[in-house]
């Protein structure tokens, strides 16, 4: 029975250097180009009634607004900031939503949502950046995996902290961003009301996914390289989704303490390992892979996360 103690207090110790350790370092999020100006967003109305049509004038309407956003970041100086920007106002860019200020804001659609009868919803973790190249890679490779009549939504609804960070182990970026992660699923649903809705949550975002969880009118959620939730139990999320939670052999997510610490200004950890029986969720097999390797194409996790968002049974862990 002694070694369980030592082990908590080994595993305490560790949690502890690597928050010390992440402020100490500097981090990818302080060269982020939060500081570069953008107009406000334009002014959009609810998603439904959904159409053809109607998501067409809005795909325009962001078009515009990410141009006006490049133009501003060009005139501050940012050239690179403006060069991304362009990009993501290509005719093959479908934005639901825009937003240049504070490091940038963005809902992208992938495929016919006027037609999905199934859509994912993609949650990203640390370090994902707005015209990130490898968010959008991802969401792409899932849809043409489901094919037709899905859709899947990129949604980068809110500041990503850096992977070296201190908030990268404390739930306060979750805690500011679920309330509009769950708006948006809410609207989603509205509008969409017979379509299968799935979370895909990776990294923080399965913590961001937690914090919004409570009734959320989804139909699954899949946690994946999760570093916890905050909650103890699948059952604490208050939600009627069924919560599944998969990893590959080889992410270094594994190794992080599975704490949760109460200090005087927080916490700092997230508790349970979504894997662990005894938090209750459903294990899917996520592969061999790092943890940036979950929707590479041709993947047994994009396979298997492709199977959740239809309905069907994965392989099983």
């Amino acid at each position: 029975m002694a070694s369980r103690p030592r082990s908590r207090r080994l595993r305490r110790t560790l949690l502890t250097a690597l928050v010390i350790a992440s402020v100490a370092v500097p981090t990818a999020g302080a060269a982020r180009p939060a500081a570069v100006p953008a107009p406000p967003p334009p002014a959009l109305g609810p998603l439904a009634p959904l159409t053809a049509d109607g998501l067409e004038l809005r795909y325009a309407t962001n078009r515009d607004a990410v141009l006006a956003a490049a133009r501003t970041a060009a005139d501050y100086g940012d050239r690179k900031r403006a060069a991304v920007l362009r990009g993501m106002a290509g005719r093959d860019r479908r934005l639901l939503s825009f937003d240049g200020r504070d490091g940038g804001r963005s809902v992208e659609a992938v495929g016919d949502l006027a037609r999905a009868e199934r859509v994912a919803v993609l949650v990203p973790g640390s370090d994902t950046a707005l015209g990130s190249e490898r968010f959008r890679a991802g969401a792409v490779a899932l849809q043409r995996e489901l094919g037709e009549r899905t859709a899947v939504l990129a949604w980068l609804g809110y500041n990503t902290p850096a992977t070296a960070s201190a908030a990268a182990v404390t739930p306060g970026r979750a805690d500011a961003s679920a309330p509009g992660l769950r708006a948006f699923v809410e609207e989603l649903r509205a509008a969409k009301p017979a379509a299968r809705i799935t979370l895909l949550c990776h990294s923080y975002g399965s913590v961001v996914c937690a914090k919004a969880a409570h009734k959320l009118p989804a139909d699954a959620l899949v946690l994946y390289g999760s570093p916890g939730t905050g909650a103890d139990r699948a059952a604490d999320l208050g939600t009627g989704a069924t919560v599944w939670a998969g990893r590959g052999t080889a992410d270094w997510i594994a190794h992080v303490p599975h704490l949760r610490i109460a200090l005087p200004l927080g916490e700092l950890g997230f508790g349970t390992d979504p894997l662990d029986p005894e938090f209750g969720a459903r294990v899917v097999d996520a592969g061999t892979g790092g943890h940036s390797d979950y929707l590479l194409p041709g993947s047994v996790p994009l396979t298997n996360f492709a199977r959740i968002v239809e309905g069907r049974e994965p392989t099983r862990a």
